[in-house]
């Protein structure tokens, strides 16, 4: 058995649907996450494409342990669901959740943080962003199906989150308000009407970091920089805690 300890590397896990799933996609927000946080910590994609809040709360039990070392030493989460709970329950019933339930949902969601070990104050909640309705309804007729999606509606689960971040002691990301600040043009953050472009990634990734960086300012370095490694007694300088 070995002597040494295992380094043990802080996470931040990004817990969320298809937006957070195709993140880690080349110039995703959370590949520019990873790339700002390595040596640092890991960035872990818990992205499930097509969930929404009510099923994540359900599973998110099975996704973070306490009792495991790595879950141990959680830096943060952010949690970003919405955009399917917020589809049109007549057009789109398997995954719309109505707004009351969403909310209660996120208040579930950070209890559930809470009693895993990860405090409130390291939790990120991130609002669905808007929805451009005539692209979006194209993706819609190629499916089969009718628009299943309102921005108005987008922006009412928005608001839901906002007030559950605030009644959590959570922070948030606002992005279905950040978007359309003083009326720009939202449409060049999505590539499809829902999901984001990668303007809107670099968007998403900006404006996350904003609130991150204080939660991983303190992390250290993860083992020694390759110019401090003493090269004539390398397992010095690389097996000490």
């Amino acid at each position: 058995m070995s002597k040494f300890k295992t380094v043990i590397w802080p996470r931040v896990i990004l817990f969320g649907d298809s937006i957070t799933q195709f993140s880690f996609q080349p110039n995703g927000w959370g590949s520019e996450l990873a790339n700002k946080l390595a040596r640092k910590c890991d960035v872990v994609n818990r992205g499930l494409s097509g969930y929404n809040s009510r099923w994540a709360k359900i599973i998110l039990p099975r996704l973070i342990n306490p009792q495991s070392p790595a879950d141990g030493n959680i830096a943060a989460v952010t949690v970003f669901f919405g955009a399917n709970d917020a589809s049109l329950e007549d057009a789109n019933p398997q995954q719309h959740v109505p707004l009351q339930e969403y909310s209660e949902n996120l208040k579930e969601i950070s209890r559930l943080l809470t009693s895993a070990g990860v405090a409130s104050d390291r939790v990120i909640f991130i609002t669905p962003p808007p929805i451009h309705e005539p692209a979006w309804e194209k993706e819609c007729i190629l499916k089969g199906c009718s628009l299943n999606r309102h921005n108005s509606v987008a922006g009412q689960y928005a608001q839901a989150c906002v007030q559950a971040a605030s009644q959590c002691g959570a922070d948030v990301l606002d992005l279905w308000t950040l978007m359309q600040k003083d009326g720009q043009d939202y449409t060049v953050y999505l590539s499809d009407g829902l999901h984001l472009s990668e303007k809107g990634n670099q968007f998403v990734a900006h404006h996350l970091w904003g609130l991150l960086e204080s939660r991983v300012a303190n992390l250290p370095f993860i083992l020694p920089y390759w110019g401090d490694v003493d090269a004539k007694s390398p397992e010095s300088s690389l097996l000490c805690d």
